[in-house]
């Protein structure tokens, strides 16, 4: 208990040190210093000082110790130490917190996403550095003198949607949403493998499509094999296609991609996933990918309410961004509105829900091909539409694509 005792010792020097902690007085584990505390908030609230002569005046002063143990407790004032306790006192509350939740869960029984809620709520509690504007100012002090690549994040595969957006940034959000049928998983595999062949880890989470049809659709895309084909590989595959076939496969392992395809998956078990496997591969930043939006279930029931649902999941995309500092790509389905209209192309009122997905996402691309509305055309382009990006230009990117095989090329 002594670093509690640090705590309040300097908290009775210092009054003006309660402005800045984060802890409270349920932190503490000893119960005069829970009074004791709980005490000084009030005194604080109340415009009162609480330093040694002013708590020595209370009239209930035995169920803080006395005044030989206010003494004490003054006496243990080191300031330098303050920081630290603090840091002390929130690992003592977390770890017996989470031994409790844990205990709780199991004779409960509550599933695992509720748990993983709740351990994730303790964690998240944490003193936060902030920078200060020397700091700040020191990092771009010699930023004019600095030659740096145009293209600071992750790489798309596709060098003039890198030109725009800067690649996938840590931190950020991008939805990739379009009508069913447009290409929005070949192009979300597509990002996937040129993430991981850059050296990044991709992370899938495919909540519709099973594991296997996903390896599929990647073993097709990156050997041009109409997907047809991969039905029965050994029946339909060409000679040539199958000389080829080991090193598709050598190429796509090195991406080292991981999926999981179990559906109905929270972001809480989510972000379970990438927190291990981010100690599991400590060389190789994270991009997530998510098929998709709608899929993702929430914590909590809303009872038809997809509103509250989607601005749930949409912040929770966000915050994850943020939280694990990783680039978050999910894809969205657009409502049937677009199909109303002459011209077909998104608009950002097309997404479902587009509200909170507007607000919370940093970067918002549109797919579109005229052929699909046309079967008679024979042009194969794909529009990659940003219509959002927060923190650069929008515009239109075209590529080539294969819509039997998947595959993805820039023009």
């Amino acid at each position: 208990m002594m670093h509690e005792k640090v705590f309040l010792g300097c908290l009775m020097q210092e009054n003006p040190l309660i402005n800045d902690t984060v802890i409270r007085p349920d932190h503490l584990e000893d119960l005069r210093h829970k009074q004791l505390y709980s005490k000084m908030v009030e005194l604080h609230s109340a415009g009162k000082y609480f330093n040694l002569i002013a708590l020595s005046m209370l009239p209930d002063l035995e169920i803080y110790g006395g005044i030989s143990y206010l003494n004490e407790l003054n006496a243990f004032c080191d300031l330098e130490k303050f920081d630290e306790v603090e840091e002390l006192i929130l690992d003592a509350w977390k770890e017996q917190q989470t031994q409790m939740i844990l205990t709780k869960a199991t004779f409960e029984k509550w599933e695992s996403a509720r748990v993983i809620d709740e351990l994730e709520k303790i964690e998240n509690l944490k003193l936060k550095n902030g920078t200060t504007i020397s700091e700040g100012l020191a990092a771009i002090y010699e930023a004019p003198w600095e030659e740096k690549e145009d293209t600071t994040g992750i790489t798309t595969g596709i060098q003039a949607l890198d030109d725009i957006t800067g690649g996938f940034q840590e931190g950020e959000v991008t939805i990739l949403a379009a009508r069913p049928s447009m290409g929005k998983t070949d192009v979300m595999l597509h990002f996937a493998k040129e993430t991981g062949w850059a050296g990044y880890l991709p992370i899938l989470f495919s909540l519709e499509m099973p594991e296997k049809l996903i390896i599929s659709r990647l073993v097709a895309s990156t050997g041009n094999i109409n997907r047809v084909k991969m039905r029965n590989p050994y029946k339909f595959l060409k000679p040539k296609q199958k000389e080829k076939w080991t090193t598709i496969i050598a190429n796509l392992d090195e991406t080292n991609m991981i999926i999981f395809d179990e559906s109905g998956q929270t972001i809480p078990e989510m972000r379970a996933q990438i927190r291990k496997l981010m100690y599991e591969y400590p060389d190789r930043k994270p991009v997530v990918f998510i098929d998709y939006l709608t899929l993702i279930r929430p914590i909590n029931p809303y009872f038809g309410n997809t509103h509250q649902q989607v601005s749930e999941i949409s912040q929770g995309l966000k915050k994850m961004a943020k939280d694990f500092h990783i680039p978050v790509i999910c894809l969205a389905q657009l409502n049937r509105s677009v199909e109303t209209r002459s011209n077909k192309r998104p608009l950002m009122s097309d997404i479902r829900e587009s509200g909170s997905i507007e607000q919370d996402a940093d970067v918002i691309i549109f797919l579109y091909r005229e052929k699909y509305y046309d079967r008679e055309i024979t042009d194969n382009s794909l529009e990659l539409i940003i219509a959002k990006n927060r923190n650069g230009p929008v515009g239109t990117v075209i590529v080539k694509y294969n819509e039997h095989t998947g595959k993805i090329e820039s023009r």
